[in-house]
């Protein structure tokens, strides 16, 4: 037997109003019908709802324990109509998949417009499979990648190129204080992201350079990779964004060697007819942060 959700609504009305008369006026039944229906829905649950004891209804530990389920079931509900109305608005929550290795500070500036909403965000990150079928699963409103989605296995998926920055070298002053690229490769450890359009791009410059870099490490976090930078492990090589605040303190200092090496950052959608109404907001074209030094601007 499944729930019956009339009788539900009854129990959370008189719940609300914790009196039968005020609830049955309110819902325009007479008292011995709500009644009624209130004690059939306490037999299906197996459960007393209330301790009835003169005028009032006292909710019991299993009628608390049913009011916070019903608050919420009625509450999704509300979501329901208000989304396919195009009134929900911001209200339901937006959920974002991004890439494990991408930059954090990439995230929080993508999601900007959502914060200053006061939206409720609830983030995954993952591999770019899994990320991708549950965004054509709709458990996703955007995912957040380095390269689009392969045509072959996501054909239905929109590949919006939100953002390309370019990738430097970015170290301590004493690491990054050589006269030309060849010999700052030569010399100096370096921290290399497993993230594939930046690794193709150093293979090719140090075979061009024809020089045998000392890689430091090998990582597939970004967050690895700030954190390595700044215990002095080796030469970052990244876009300033991920190392915005240590560059803008200080901290670490970029190299004035262009690679030529560019990154770029996709935000993937699913075709919906209702989608989120931030995403919208999220995908529109903003200005990069004036009066910052250029090396810190991602």
């Amino acid at each position: 037997m499944r729930l019956n959700y009339h009788h539900l609504r009854y129990f959370y009305e008189v719940a609300l109003e914790g009196n039968l008369t005020r609830a049955a006026e309110r819902l325009n039944l007479s008292q011995s019908a709500l009644s009624t229906q209130i004690r059939t829905l306490e037999d299906r649950l197996g459960h007393a709802l209330f301790d009835r004891g003169g005028r009032s209804m006292t909710l019991t530990e299993a009628g608390r324990i049913a009011l916070d389920h019903a608050e919420r079931i009625f509450d999704v509900g509300d979501d329901l109509v208000g989304t396919l109305i195009g009134a929900g608005a911001t209200g339901a929550p937006l959920r974002v998949g991004a890439l494990s290795t991408l930059s954090r500070n990439f995230q929080l500036r993508f999601l900007q417009p959502a914060l200053s909403e006061g939206a409720e965000l609830v983030l995954s990150s993952g591999g770019s499979g899994t990320l991708l079928r549950a965004l054509e699963d709709l458990a996703l409103d955007v995912v957040l990648l380095t390269d689009p989605p392969p045509r072959d296995s996501f054909p239905d998926l929109v590949a919006h190129r939100i953002a390309e920055q370019p990738v430097g070298l970015h170290g301590t002053a004493a690491r990054v204080a050589h006269d030309t690229l060849a010999d700052l490769l030569s010399t100096e450890p370096v921290i290399v992201p497993t993230e594939s359009s930046i690794r193709t791009g150093f293979d090719s410059l140090v075979s061009r350079l024809g020089v045998t870099p000392r890689i430091a490490a090998t990582v597939d976090d970004m967050a690895m990779v700030r954190l390595l930078a700044r215990n002095d492990v080796g030469l970052a090589i990244t876009p300033a964004v991920v190392l915005a605040d240590e560059l803008a303190q200080g901290m670490l200092f970029s190299a004035p060697f262009p690679l030529d090496i560019v990154e770029s950052f996709y935000a993937v959608t699913a075709p919906r007819s209702f989608p989120h109404p931030l995403i919208e907001r999220l995908l529109a074209p903003r200005p990069e942060p004036s009066g910052r030094a250029a090396s810190t601007v991602g």
